[in-house]
């Protein structure tokens, strides 16, 4: 395999997110490899299907590449537009990448990617973790409460375009309005304000020259009370008088009822969604919407989950993890840290188990958000507190007997996670909506004591790479303890591990020598520079087996790499 090579083969199997690794076919005859097995990642890709790549980079024999042509379906692939399973999009619009299989199979995907990113951290904890069956979503098609379509064009100085990006264009616009994962009122706005807009000829903003008008149009739908609200983002480089487009929302025969028409004018350069100016043409700027007995107040920018039915699924996991604890342990004073709580939702649903639940939350606007659907709702024991989750734990009096995390993709900020680790609290839920940000965060909170008693998946975006991961973690019994005599270099040493996980130590060795570690290498150079490790790391598995030891130009490689994260 070598750069530049236009190479087909088969998708063996796909890792998250959407990383497809495709065997490669052997070369000509006489330009054989031994019969190695050749491996090239790319993206956009789907289990079974024979596709053509041009590898863009190779390293130790294993390549990435670039998706050039599916050659052949997957046998899973049976989900089509004509027998009503599929959506004629798929392929072209960006959004979705298992819609042309049954969603079972997608799920199937899913589980086995989450399995894969956890389970060699929880190995390494002595209790086995209960593992769950997936959830799936109680709805799949026509499930998302929230869709940001873009205008723009499907081809260079093509007709007038509204919605999604086309698959591998920052540019290119499609048209989704056959769309199957929102319902039929979102299709019907999209295609009437296509088609208003396209009669007046406005010009779209343009992402690379930073000129045009129309923006963006945003639709927000409530799944339970069905109200609607509707924003058009434009620039302010022109004027257009609106009313008639106002007026043209308001006659559409909808299964749903508009609670709020709304112009939003955004000059920034950034493809995002951002107010400069909100006018109100029609209703007000929010609706309501329900959920597991509790009524949310949302407008234009609040967070809330994009697919409430399964949200409802999602947050019953929740409920059911930290209730049963509060039962269980029978302490009805409990205080309940939800740390970045966003507009308050868990921290309410909490709020009926729990002498108090405070909530921390970075953006102002979801905080105050919080505050007035804790009032809508009755609820007298919730706090919620505008910061940084790093800056606000300091200031908080109450210290936690629970705490829930559901931080954003990226997961917690390692000084933000010593700090929750440092409460000593017994048990806690950790949300995830990005699997290897749970697998990197679960070994710090291994490596301080905590043992994983349950974990689920749970399907909250249907047909596409995301998946949200529930993770229910307690601490080892902490009446049972052994004293340990510690120098300050061996504490500083134990902090410094923490630094990188096993799997940023493997990623930064095969980015920069081009070469494979195990996690035993990795442990083995670890011990060698006075890192301590977990016994089970570093011992074989009877006296009598042989161990595979660290071959010197690895180790040198790791300690290359463990020189770069601080650690040693």
């Amino acid at each position: 395999m070598k750069k530049g090579q236009l190479r087909s083969g088969r998708v063996e199997t796909v890792k998250f997110p959407n990383k497809a690794e495709v065997l490669l076919d052997p070369l000509m005859e006489g330009e054989s490899q031994d019969g190695q097995r050749e491996i090239c990642i790319v993206k956009g890709a789907l289990p079974g299907q024979r596709v053509s790549l041009t590898v863009t980079r190779v390293r130790k024999g294993k390549g990435e590449g670039r998706l050039k042509e599916i050659l052949e379906k997957s046998p899973l692939e049976t989900a089509t537009a004509e027998n009503g399973e599929g959506c004629r999009h798929f392929g072209i619009c960006g959004g979705c990448v298992y819609l042309s299989m049954p969603y079972e199979e997608g799920l199937k995907i899913k589980e086995r990617q989450v399995r894969e990113l956890l389970m060699p951290v929880l190995e390494g904890q002595e209790s086995a973790c209960a593992w769950e069956p997936i959830k799936k979503s109680p709805v799949c098609f026509g499930y998302r409460n929230k869709m940001e379509f873009s205008f723009g064009d499907e081809v260079k100085d093509g007709p007038l375009a509204l919605g999604m990006h086309k698959k591998g264009s920052f540019y290119d616009i499609v048209t989704v309005d056959g769309c199957r994962i929102v319902d039929g009122d979102y299709r019907l706005i999209l295609k009437e304000t296509l088609a208003y807009f396209q009669k007046l000829a406005l010009p779209f903003f343009h992402r690379y020259t930073h000129q045009g008008y129309l923006r963006h149009l945003l639709v927000r739908k409530a799944a339970y009370t069905g109200e609607i609200l509707i924003a058009l983002v434009t620039t302010s480089q022109g004027t257009c008088d609106l009313e008639g487009w106002k007026e043209r929302m308001l006659s559409l025969s909808l299964e749903g009822r508009i609670a709020g028409i709304l112009h939003i004018v955004n000059d920034s350069v950034a493809d995002a969604i951002k107010s400069d100016h909100t006018q109100i043409l029609y209703g007000q700027d929010f609706f309501y919407e329900r959920l597991l007995d509790l009524r949310f107040k949302i407008s234009t920018f609040s967070f809330f989950q994009t697919n409430t039915y399964c949200a409802q699924v999602l947050y019953q996991t929740v409920r059911d993890y930290v209730g049963s604890l509060l039962d269980e342990e029978s302490r009805p004073d409990s205080v309940v840290y939800d740390l970045y709580s966003g507009t308050g939702t868990i921290a309410q649903l909490m709020a009926p188990v729990a002498k108090k639940v405070i909530g921390v939350e970075i953006v102002q606007e979801a905080v105050e958000a919080a505050r007035e659907n804790a009032r809508l709702n009755g609820l007298d024991n919730c706090e919620f507190i505008a910061g940084d989750v790093l800056k606000v734990l300091d200031s908080i009096a109450e210290k936690p007997d629970f705490i829930i995390l559901d931080p954003p993709r990226d997961g917690v900020h390692p000084k933000a996670l010593q700090k929750i680790i440092g409460y000593g609290v017994e048990r806690l839920v950790y949300i995830s909506c990005k699997p290897t940000s749970l697998a990197r965060d679960l070994e710090v909170f291994l490596a301080n004591g905590y043992v994983a008693e349950r974990c689920v998946p749970v399907d909250q975006f249907p047909f596409t790479a995301n998946i949200e991961t529930v993770c229910l973690l307690s601490k080892l019994n902490v009446k049972q303890h052994i004293e340990v005599e510690l120098t300050m270099d061996e504490m500083d040493l134990t902090a410094a591990e923490k630094k990188a996980s096993y799997e940023e130590i493997k990623e930064y060795v095969l980015e920069k020598f081009g070469m494979k570690v195990s996690h035993l290498y990795i442990a083995q150079v670890k011990r060698k520079c006075g890192i301590i490790e977990r016994e089970n790391y570093n011992k074989p598995k009877s006296e009598d087996s042989r161990q595979p030891q660290c071959p010197p130009e690895k180790e040198a490689a790791i300690r290359t790499a463990l020189e770069h994260f601080g650690m040693i």
